[in-house]
Parts: structure tokens; C-alpha cells; sequence
């Protein structure tokens, strides 16, 4: 079924075709191959790659990019159950990850769980604890790209972005299930996406006085572009850090928590992920 495309989006792809560029050309581009590979399912992940999941409950999959490293890293999964997957590596940051989140409009992509780090900004998150955001505000410049009107003067600083309802939804009722079974602590977190980690700190409080307890980078203007360009997505969090207990990416974490952050993504992310695309 092709997929419904905002007029936005209908707009990004007439921006292409006034300069010379298709939107098979863009996929491709983007993916490094012939787009019609990604499949219905789709993980994105910033950082991680499928090894850091137990395979036995993640699944193996087939690297699929063209050469090792690629800007944008890609596997052909399949799950313990025989369903297939495609898993992607984006690297760090808002403006990487919505091209491949505006690219995966051009494919056959129905659904789409991000999954990544998130730090704390709630003296009740620990580190290692799962965190399912219901709203990302937006702190980054990517954002800017996909909204109407005149970029000098649309500023979307703080503006709500939401993962698709029906998967979010999902998503909660899973995560909640799935972590009170493993005896996991589970949140769900009003998030902001920022573009700096170095800067981030100066900006705390601010960034709290916005109502926000988690930050990243990523999933406001990703779950924008996944609006605009037809299929679902919503975010699975891990903990990595919390500024509020002096547990910042930059010291003060413990080996413990770290190797509790290890085990819960290894072993409770990917049954979490595939009870969402059951």
C-alpha cells in the first residue's frame, strides 16, 4: 500500500525534482542500496549496533550496507520467531537520523521503533531504567526544516512532537508488562531533543522549567519526519545518565549501573522491540 505523504513532504520531494534529484535516487542514497530492501519493520538506532542484544531473543541479521562503516549502517534481521527486520545505525544526532527518518517515507516502512540513550533529568530514574517519552520538545535546528512558512521566521524552539499514537500505545503497554516481569524499573518521560551534549549543562534548568525529565538528541525532529512522511514511530529509551544525581555522561557513574544499563538493553530491549512488531 503506498503510503500517505503530508503535502510537506509531497513539497521536500518537489524541492528534489526542481534541482535534478528522484526520490529513488534519494533512497538509495541515503540507504546505500536499492531502498526496496527495508522492510515493513524497521529499529533506528543512533549508536548501537545488533550485537549489543542477546541474539537468542534480538535475532542475527545480514549486514547490508556496501562497505564496512558506511555513513548509514544497515542489517537485514531476522527475529528468533522467523519474522524479518531491518535495523539501522544513523550515528549521533537530529540531523543524520531524520534524513534516514525522511528517506524511510520512500520505502516500504509501516512501523519504526527508535531506540537509544537518554539522560535523566528526574532523581527517580536510575541509570539502566526504561524510558518510553510521550512528547519530545524540540531543542534542535533540524526541526526547522520540516515545518511551514519562512525559515527567518519560524522558530519551533519547544515545539510538541509525538510518536505515532496506536505504536506509542503499544509500546507502553509492553514496555510496562515486559519490565515489571524482569523486575526492571520502568518511566515514561516528557523529553526534550537537544543538538549539544557539552553545552546541554548551562541549559538545565531551563530545560526543566519546560516540565521535560529526560533529554537526547534526536526525537523531536524524528518523530516529525515520521509524521510527514506516512508510517509510525515511537522511542524506547535506555538510561545512560542523570545530571540531577551528578551521574553525567562526563563521571560519577558506577561499574554496577553500567553493567545493569548492559544487561537490561541485552536482554529486555529486544523482547520489548518484537512485541511491538508481533
Amino acid at each position: 500500500m503506498a503510503k500517505q505523504h503530508s503535502e510537506l513532504y509531497e513539497g521536500l520531494l518537489r524541492g528534489m525534482a526542481r534541482f535534478g534529484a528522484n526520490a529513488k535516487g534519494a533512497a538509495e542514497e541515503a540507504f546505500g542500496f536499492d531502498a526496496e530492501r527495508i522492510r515493513k519493520n524497521v529499529v533506528l538506532a543512533p549508536w548501537w549496533e545488533p550485537t549489543v542484544f542477546d541474539p537468542a531473543i534480538f535475532g542475527t541479521g545480514e549486514y547490508i550496507s556496501p562497505f564496512p562503516g558506511a555513513e548509514t549502517m544497515v542489517w537485514d534481521m531476522v527475529a528468533p520467531n522467523g519474522e524479518k527486520f531491518t535495523y539501522i545505525k544513523t550515528h549521533i544526532g537530529a540531523p543524520v537520523c531524520t534524513d534516514i527518518a525522511l528517506a524511510l517515507g520512500l520505502t516500504a516502512c509501516e512501523r519504526c521503533i527508535f531506540i537509544g540513550s537518554v539522560g535523566a533529568l528526574d532523581e527517580n530514574m536510575q541509570i539502566g531504567d526504561i524510558v518510553v517519552p510521550t512528547v519530545s520538545l524540540c531543542g534542535d535546528g533540524t526541526s526547522r526544516y520540516l515545518l511551514p512558512g519562512s525559515l527567518k521566521e519560524n522558530d519551533p524552539f519547544g515545539r510538541e512532537a509525538y510518536p505515532d499514537r496506536e505504536l506509542n500505545e503499544m509500546l507502553l503497554q509492553n514496555a510496562a508488562r515486559i519490565a515489571k516481569e524482569e523486575n526492571v524499573r520502568f518511566h515514561m518521560a516528557r523529553n526534550f531533543s537537544i543538538d549539544t551534549i557539552f553545552a546541554q549543562f548551562a541549559r538545565i534548568d531551563e530545560i526543566l522549567a519546560l516540565g521535560c525529565n529526560s533529554i537526547e538528541m534526536e526525537t523531536a525532529a524524528a518523530f516529525l519526519a515520521a509524521e510527514l512522511s506516512g508510517y509510525k514511530m515511537a522511542a524506547l529509551f535506555s538510561v545512560s545518565d542523570n545530571t540531577l544525581i551528578n551521574k553525567s555522561l562526563m563521571g560519577g557513574r558506577e561499574d554496577e549501573e553500567r553493567l545493569y544499563r548492559k544487561h537490561v538493553r541485552r536482554q529486555v530491549f529486544p523482547k520489548i522491540i518484537h512485541a511491538c512488531f508481533a
